[in-house]
């Protein structure tokens, strides 16, 4: 009891339980809110604890009661108890009361029950044993006299209660007395565990008014925005002063339709009566159309409305999602003296919209001429009727031009009927010498023209055409020269006509705005035309113009530059020994002179492999490690012009290279990094013949090209073409072969160049953005009547006879005439491969274009031209070939080498005299070497 009654001190629960932020700005606010919340946190306090004093009075009273009750009911509960007569009555009361008076004393949760003996007043029980048989303490005269006493005493505990229940005989005497003693403190420890509770009750309590004069101090805190009395009267004041001094107008409409406030401007532009507020607006006679919108419950964000001879802008908002009652706010604007500055800011941003389009819309192509029609597509008819553009010629080569120049072609007409009295696109025109406008136009100013009738300047350059232009209703004109970095490029005009304004000095600023910002999409298309122009040459300078002549193939080609800039595709067909043709088709990455440059030398590197005859697998791979060198240079040339990157030098070329022999109508093919051929077989079937791929030139990492050999039919068609053609933005590659198999599909009996055109006009894009090679060839097979083959036996005598084979077979052919060169040059390559080379020796003679002498054999070495000492017999062998023969040469085969050589059919052909021989060796002499 002690411990609850001492937190009594501690101080109200509440204060622990507000948010202290909260509380301690609502203290230091010397506001309505903080007094209303001061006064009713006191309250509550006050009504608190003086239930808590009463509640703990009464308590304490209610312990003394519980004591006295307990202690009445204990002493009579063990004086009428069975056995205890018996036991006072025995000879030993002591032993047989005391524990029974123990056992009692503790279940009763009782202080002491005492049993003694009347007469002498000694106890026969005690809880202390060293008690027993003491005198009691007291008075007990009462209970002598058979009566239930109770009585109160102090005791060094506290207030204790102790009732004597006399315990009497059958014949009524006075046996013994039953004293039991309680203290009120353990009655109080009982109601003392309710003490928490009573504490907490008055705790929540007193939280919960508090929490209660929170709420209601924050919303009207919140609702006087913290504000003192003084501060209020004065904002509302001040509020009312604003309200009524505002030049908007202002009103409030409840939700029932009735005025509930209106400022002083919305009185004056509405013409208000004076009672106008309380009433419902349907009575203060506003315009049918203000009246709908107020009485429509919608959103309205200046709508304009007529109110008498003013136009309103009429906003109006719900009051309810903005924490106010239901009703309507509106605000008018007096929006008639503010047309004429909306018309202006109208014009402005349309103006701002046209330079933003022009920003967007001029300059998308790098074409000069393109450029400066783009300029007068935006710009008719939204800023001038007709605009005209011209541009010197140096401009339109992409070429600088000078200050002396002071002529221009008219590129660009826009706006204009078909019977305009302007000089029409193509003319060359010029200022007069002289004259004014000249002047302005070469020092780059503009010239503004606000009435053609009174220009005298304008008038003088050809008074025919201003005559018959302003008949045509034309009236006003704006010329700005197209200068950039300070060099005029040539001169825009700008010309109103018919009902539009007359140009003013806005117009004039805005024209030379547009102007500026042609002329430098106009400058760099100039600068792009010259580097295109200079790239274009060079390409072309470095693809085949035209196609040697051969019998193996007939061929058309194509080749489109993309727009964007020349890149690095070409083609070439080039004649090989043996009546055969390589075709070439290759693209190398990217675009511009490097790419150009690239493209050459690789073509000629092919030339130049071509000339050793290799094998296609084995001029890819040579061209590979040519690519890797020329990456490995511009690399090194990169880093050291200080560009980062390790692939910044990277060129990336592709190639398909093809053999096709005449003789036996097989072609042998091989790619690397190239798409490969289509095939149109002579019954118009296309197939895209399985050629393997080897990665692009210059990635291959010395890896092996694998080569497909392919046997054509005559009349075969075969499609070389590079990726630009069925690759691009329209569509991807897969699609892209899907359509030159449709383009290339019926039409068996097509030439090459029916094929050619009609791929393209199938597949060709509208600006290509990648270069086009297409290259196609229909296959023919040489006659086998003018092939002749013999098997030759390792034997000096079977020269002859092969010899003499061969001169009938040239009779045959109507070739007697270089009969006996043919067999000169028989007898040396025969004699060398019997002493020199292996068997299996042939000899195969080729009437094409010219007489292909061919002799083989299984050995891998070749012969060379060397210089025969005058002691020497032999090594003139060779030499003597080289003087009767066109040309000569060596081919490496699988098995072997192969010996050939070339004589013209023309009709000037000299035949050798008998004294060749001779004459020969005298020319191989050492005085005249």
């Amino acid at each position: 009891m002690q411990e609850n009654f001492g937190r009594e001190g501690d101080g109200p629960p509440s204060a622990r339980l507000s948010p202290r932020r909260r509380l301690r700005s609502l203290l230091s606010e010397h506001s309505v809110a903080g007094q209303v919340f001061l006064l009713q946190l006191a309250l509550a306090l006050v009504l608190v604890v003086a239930a808590v004093v009463v509640l703990v009075l009464q308590a304490r009273g209610a312990g003394m009661e519980e004591a006295r009750q307990r202690s009445v009911v204990g002493a009579q509960a063990f004086a009428h108890a069975p056995g205890t007569l018996e036991a006072i009555q025995s000879s030993d009361p002591t032993a047989r009361l005391q524990p029974r008076a123990e056992e009692a004393r503790k279940e009763a949760d009782l202080d002491y029950i005492v049993v003694f003996d009347p007469k002498t007043g000694l106890r026969w029980t005690h809880p202390d044993p060293s008690l027993i048989g003491e005198h009691v303490i007291g008075s007990y005269r009462q209970g002598l006299a058979g009566k239930t006493t109770t009585s109160t005493f102090a005791t060094s505990v506290g207030p204790a209660v102790n009732t004597t229940v006399p315990v009497k005989d059958r014949d009524g005497k006075v046996a013994g007395l039953v004293s039991v003693g309680i203290t009120v403190r353990n009655t109080q420890e009982r109601v003392g565990h309710q003490l928490p509770l009573l504490l907490g009750s008055a705790a929540g309590a007193l939280a919960l008014a508090t929490g209660g004069a929170a709420l209601v101090s924050r919303r009207l805190r919140r609702q006087t925005h913290g504000l003192d009395p003084a501060e209020i009267t004065r904002m509302f004041d001040h509020h009312d002063a604003v309200l009524h001094a505002v030049r908007e107008g202002v009103l409030i409409v409840g939700g029932d339709g009735r005025l509930l406030l209106a400022n002083d401007e919305a009185r004056r532009l509405l013409h208000l009566p004076e009672d106008a507020e309380r009433r419902h607006v349907q009575e203060l006679g506003l315009q049918p159309r203000l009246l709908a919108l107020l009485t429509s419950g919608t959103e309205a964000t200046d709508e304009v409305l007529p109110s008498g001879d003013r136009l309103l802008a009429v906003n109006v908002r719900p009051t309810a999602p903005y924490g106010g009652p239901a009703g309507t706010a509106v605000t008018l604007r007096d929006s008639t003296e503010l047309r004429v500055l909306a018309g202006r800011a109208e014009e402005a941003q349309e103006r701002l919209r046209l330079l933003y389009d022009a920003g967007m819309r001029i300059g998308t192509t790098l074409e000069v001429v393109r450029t400066a029609e783009e300029l007068a597509e935006v710009t008719v008819p939204r800023f001038a009727d007709i605009v005209t553009v011209e541009l010197k010629e140096a401009v339109l080569r992409g070429q600088g031009p000078t200050g002396a120049d002071q002529e221009a072609h008219r590129v660009v007409v826009r706006g204009l009927a078909e019977d305009s009295p302007l000089y029409p696109p193509g003319e060359l025109l010029g200022f007069l010498p002289g004259t004014a406008m000249a002047s302005e136009v070469a020092r780059g100013r503009p010239v503004p023209e606000s009435d053609l009738r009174t220009a005298d300047r304008w008038r003088a350059q050809d008074p025919e055409r201003a005559r018959a232009a302003l008949a045509h209703g034309i009236h006003s004109l704006i010329s700005v020269p197209l200068q950039a970095g300070g060099v005029v490029l040539g001169l825009a005009t700008f010309w109103r006509s018919g009902a539009s304004d007359r140009f003013d000095e806005e117009d004039l600023v805005f024209a030379e705005e547009l102007a500026t910002r042609a002329a430098v999409s106009i400058d760099n298309a100039r600068r792009y035309t010259r580097e295109h122009t200079t790239a274009v040459t060079l390409q072309r300078s470095l693809l085949p113009r035209v196609l040697p002549e051969q019998s193996a193939l007939e061929v058309a080609h194509r080749y489109l530059p993309a727009q964007a800039g020349v890149g690095g595709d070409w083609f070439d067909l080039i004649p090989l020994p043996g009546a055969r043709v390589a075709l070439v088709v290759g693209d190398v990455v990217g675009h511009g002179l490097y790419a150009a440059a690239t493209m050459g030398r690789l073509r000629t590197a092919v030339h130049n492999f071509s000339a050793l005859d290799l094998p296609p697998e084995e001029l890819l791979g040579y061209l590979d490690e040519l690519v890797s060198r020329i990456d490995t240079d511009r690399a090194g040339e990169d880093n050291g012009a200080g560009q980062s990157g390790e692939r910044a030098g990277i060129t990336g070329a592709s190639c398909l290279y093809a053999i096709y022999d005449p003789v036996d109508g097989r072609a042998t093919f091989g790619r690397a990094g190239h798409p490969g051929p289509a095939l149109v077989l002579p019954d118009g079937t296309v197939t895209f013949p399985d050629v393997p791929v080897a990665p692009p030139l210059g990635l291959g990492g010395s890896l092996p090209v694998e080569t497909a050999e392919i046997p054509l039919p005559e009349g075969s068609r075969l499609v070389l073409y590079t990726d630009g053609l069925v690759e691009g933005r329209q569509h991807d590659f897969d699609t892209g072969l899907a359509l030159l198999r449709s383009a290339l599909r019926g039409g068996a009996d097509r030439t090459p160049e029916e094929v050619c055109a009609a791929v393209l006009s199938t597949m060709l894009p509208t600006r290509p953005s990648d270069d086009i090679a297409l290259l196609v060839a229909r296959t023919r097979l040489l006659d086998p009547a003018r092939v002749a083959e013999w098997d030759v036996p390792s034997d000096p005598a079977a020269v002859a006879r092969v010899r003499a084979a061969c001169s009938r077979r040239l009779e045959s052919w109507g070739l007697e005439d270089i009969g006996f060169t043919t067999e000169l040059i028989l007898s040396e390559l025969i004699t060398n491969a019997i002493r020199y080379g292996t068997q299996p020796i042939r000899v195969r003679l080729l009437y094409d274009r010219a007489l292909i002498c061919e002799v083989a054999d299984g050995a891998a070495t070749a012969p060379h031209l060397r210089r025969a000492a005058l002691t020497d017999e032999g090594g003139r062998g060779l030499f003597l070939v080289a003087q009767l023969a066109d040309r000569w040469g060596t081919r490496y085969t699988p098995n072997g080498k192969i010996i050939w050589t070339e004589q013209s059919l023309d009709a000037g052909h000299q035949e050798p005299g008998p004294g060749l021989a001779e004459d020969i060796l005298d020319q191989w002499d050492e005085p005249a070497l």
